[in-house]
């Protein structure tokens, strides 16, 4: 199967660390997201990227220039909700073990 620049195919089986790395750090991040007792407006945008990034992961496809547009996304969503900094700093580091996407 011809692959796009920056996507990279992987294995969600458990044979590529970083694919359950990443599973485990949006994992996380969800469920902490879906613990917050109130409501902010952007809110669905992360809760859309977080699906996004995780099927990436159980799919295989991982497409590095996606995975770090879903992160900016995220970022900027729940960016100020300091209860999920850490569980954001971890989406972001499971992310950053793919590499950067190649320079055009």
């Amino acid at each position: 199967m011809l692959r796009s620049v920056g996507q990279k195919r992987v294995t969600g089986s458990g044979e590529d660390p970083r694919v359950e790395e990443l599973r485990t750090a949006v994992s996380r991040l969800r469920r902490e997201l879906a613990s917050l007792s109130y409501e902010f407006s952007d809110r669905p945008i992360a809760e859309e990227e977080l699906a996004a990034l995780d099927a990436m992961a159980i799919g295989g496809d991982v497409e590095i220039p996606r995975m770090r547009s879903s992160l900016l996304l995220i970022a900027g969503s729940i960016g100020s909700v300091s209860a999920l900094a850490a569980a954001l700093r971890d989406v972001r580091n499971a992310v950053d073990l793919f590499g950067e996407p190649p320079r055009g």
